[in-house]
């Protein structure tokens, strides 16, 4: 699998010098796979430049996955180009919510009062494809959706292609369990030996006392997941959006000195938006 992130900031864009690192965008992440599928997981404000490059590209068949239906993760597709071309080809599954919920979520999002073009005047054309509770396939890659502890639910998801394994488990609670939602060792069993795993890391400590049950972990929390859970990569996610970026390094510097300390092997990083991995 070839991972690149669009965006990785939570709530809502930010912009400015202080964010030009990790970048400012919400979240997008885009997964191509070794039989040629694309993956878009979720359609914050991340997805206007990959609908940009994929234009350019060439591409016309797209798989959407989402985690939930909160705005920072939906606000960026109805400015998704190839929405507007009518030789795309776009497959929307329906996690993580089952029957029509997502066709409705994107329904009312495009069209007035909230936006110009009506979801029924688009070119491309869209189909819904039933998917979860249980695992999938898209292509190559083995889908198994987990529910996330997020209020009004979600999804996370791990990918799995020739016995590598990615999980995306953004806006997740692990210090508070929400309707729907499970415990740290449950996550935990998810990731076991991960190659990669990006994770909510939204709060500090001091933070999290102010923001429990409001659906977004401390990176410390994170950390202790994926030290528990023997992964090799943990890329934190969901960047708060007052965060900068010399803040943010704090935070990294922080967890590798506590990965070191125990002599822990565990990679640590910031997800950025432009990042790009292979597993």
């Amino acid at each position: 699998m070839h991972i690149k992130c669009w965006g990785s900031r939570g709530s809502i864009p930010v912009s400015g010098p202080d964010y030009l690192k990790y970048g400012g965008d919400t979240t997008c992440i885009e997964i191509r796979t070794k039989s040629g599928h694309l993956i878009i997981v979720d359609a914050g404000t991340g997805i206007r430049r990959l609908g940009n490059q994929l234009v350019v590209d060439n591409c016309t068949v797209y798989h959407f996955l989402f985690t939930h239906s909160h705005w920072d993760h939906l606000i960026g597709f109805p400015f998704f180009k190839p929405l507007y071309q009518s030789e795309s080809d776009i497959q929307i599954y329906r996690c993580p919510f089952p029957g029509k919920f997502i066709e409705e979520i994107v329904n009312k999002m495009m069209g007035p009062p909230h936006f110009p073009v009506r979801y029924s005047d688009l070119k491309a054309k869209i189909t819904y494809k039933a998917a979860c509770p249980s695992e999938f396939q898209i292509g190559s890659v083995t889908v198994i959706p987990i529910s996330l502890s997020h209020p009004n639910g979600g999804c996370g998801y791990k990918f799995i292609e020739d016995g590598k394994a990615f999980v995306f488990l953004t806006d997740n609670e692990l210090g508070y369990i929400h309707y729907d939602g499970l415990q740290s060792s449950d996550y935990a069993i998810l990731c076991e030996n991960a190659d990669l795993l990006f994770h909510d890391a939204e709060y500090t400590p001091e933070e999290y006392e102010k923001s429990i049950e409001w659906g977004h972990s401390t990176y410390t929390d994170a950390l202790e997941m994926a030290l528990k859970a023997g992964v090799k990569r943990l890329g934190l996610f969901h960047h708060n959006h007052e965060r900068t970026d010399a803040q943010e390094d704090l935070i990294v510097d922080h967890c590798r000195r506590i990965i070191e300390e125990r002599s822990a092997r565990l990679d640590c990083f910031a997800v950025g938006m432009d990042m790009a991995f292979d597993v």
